[in-house]
C-alpha cells in the first residue's frame, strides 16, 4: 500500500481555518500583492483549477489567482499531524517505510488475505486517518511500491486504486513515461525524441538501446515498465544531523582559502542530505580559532531547504560574522540539522 495525504499542508490550513472551505488556498512565501519573491509549497485542488503548482515563483501564483486564500507555511503544525497519522498507519502493519511527511509505504502481505480483504483494510485506514484527522487521502495497493505508488496519485483526491498483479501491464501501458521513478523533464523529453511517450511504449523498447542511451538507468526504466520493482518496504531510523568539518593544516586568515573550503564542505553536506532523502530547516557554521576557542552560528529557515543559492548564501553570511582580520582560523565546520524526510527516489531531471 501508498498512503498519500491529499494536498497535506493546504488541507491542514482548511481544517484549521473553516471559513477556506471550498476557496483557493495556496501556502507558501508572502505574495506581497505580487511582489513576492518567494514559492508556493501547496495548494489545495481549488487553486490547481487555476494552474496554480507547488514550486511556482508566488508572484505567478498571485497573477494566476488574485482571489486565493494566502497563508505561511507552519511546518510545526504539519509534522505535529504527520506523527499523529503516522502512528495510525503504522498501527496496521509491522512493516512501514514513511517516503516523505506526507507519504508512507505499508507491506499488509500478512495482515490481509486477497483482494477483499485489502480492500476492507484500505477503507478502515481512510476512515480513521477522516475521523481522527478530519483529513483525506489517498491509497494505492498492487503487488509492490512502484505499483503501489503510482496507483495512490491515479484517483486522487481520497481515491482508492487497487492493481492486481494479473493487471499490472494493463494499468501501466497508457500512462506518461514520467509516472515512472526517476523519470524527469530532460529524461521524458528525450523519451519523446526517441517515440517514448507511454510506459507500453517503453516496456516494447530493446533494452539495449535504453541501456546504451541512459546506461544503468536504462536497465531500471526497462524494469519499471514491465511493473518490476523488488525495492522492500524498510523503516529508516531517523537522522538528526548531517555535518562535515575540515582542519587547517596552517591557521589561516586568507579569506579565499576560507570561503573556497566552506564552498567544498557545504557541497559535501548537501550531497550527504540529498543522498538520504532529506531536507532541513537549520544550518550552522562552525569556528575555531588558532586559540582553540570554539564558536556556532545558526540560521533555521521558515520551511524546509535544500541545496540552492539561497542556502549557500546563508552559509556564507553566517560565515562572515566569524572572520576577523588577525584572527587565524584553524577549523571549519557546516551542519544541516532539524532535517524533513522528503521523497525518497532519485529523479533523473
Amino acid at each position: 500500500m501508498h498512503v498519500d495525504l491529499d494536498a497535506f499542508f493546504a488541507s491542514v490550513e482548511e481544517r484549521e481555518h473553516p471559513e477556506c472551505k471550498g476557496k483557493p488556498v495556496i501556502v507558501g512565501a508572502d505574495p506581497k500583492d505580487g511582489k513576492g519573491r518567494g514559492v508556493v509549497s501547496t495548494c489545495n485542488y481549488e487553486a490547481r483549477k487555476f494552474g496554480v503548482h507547488s514550486a511556482m515563483p508566488i508572484s505567478i501564483a498571485w497573477d494566476l489567482c488574485k482571489d486565493a486564500v494566502f497563508l505561511p507555511v507552519n511546518y510545526k503544525l504539519y509534522e505535529e499531524v504527520s506523527t499523529k497519522i503516522m502512528k495510525i498507519l503504522k498501527s496496521h502493519t509491522t512493516k512501514f517505510e514513511q517516503a516523505g511527511i506526507d507519504e508512507a509505504f505499508l507491506d499488509v502481505t500478512c495482515k490481509t488475505k486477497g483482494i477483499t480483504e485489502v480492500k476492507k483494510l484500505a477503507e478502515k485506514i481512510k476512515e480513521e486517518i477522516l475521523k481522527k484527522e478530519k483529513l483525506t487521502c489517498s491509497i494505492g495497493v498492487g503487488p509492490n511500491k512502484l505499483v503501489a505508488k503510482i496507483a495512490s496519485d491515479y484517483n486522487k483526491p481520497n481515491g482508492l486504486t487497487i492493481v492486481e498483479e494479473r493487471n499490472v501491464k494493463q494499468f501501466l501501458a497508457p500512462l506518461e513515461v514520467d509516472k515512472l521513478w526517476g523519470i524527469g523533464k530532460k529524461t521524458k523529453r528525450k523519451m519523446d525524441e526517441m517515440g517514448i511517450r507511454t510506459i507500453n511504449e517503453l516496456s516494447n523498447f530493446e533494452r539495449g538501446k535504453l541501456i546504451e542511451e541512459f546506461g544503468i538507468f536504462g536497465h531500471e526504466f526497462y524494469q519499471m515498465a514491465h511493473g518490476i520493482d523488488n525495492s522492500e518496504v524498510i523503516e529508516y531510523r531517523r537522522r538528526k544531523s548531517y555535518s562535515r568539518e575540515h582542519t587547517f593544516k596552517v591557521d589561516t586568515i586568507n579569506e579565499q582559502v576560507i570561503n573556497n573550503l566552506v564552498n567544498n564542505i557545504y557541497e559535501e553536506v548537501m550531497h550527504d542530505v540529498e543522498e538520504g532523502g532529506f531536507n532541513f530547516r537549520t544550518l550552522t557554521i562552525k569556528v575555531r580559532y588558532e586559540n582553540f576557542k570554539t564558536h556556532t552560528r545558526s540560521k533555521t529557515f521558515s520551511h524546509p531547504v535544500g541545496r540552492s543559492k539561497y542556502t549557500k548564501e546563508a552559509t556564507h553570511k553566517l560565515l562572515k560574522s566569524f572572520l576577523q582580520p588577525n584572527r587565524a582560523i584553524r577549523l571549519i565546520g557546516v551542519r544541516a540539522s532539524n532535517l524533513v524526510l522528503m521523497k525518497k527516489q532519485k529523479t533523473l531531471v
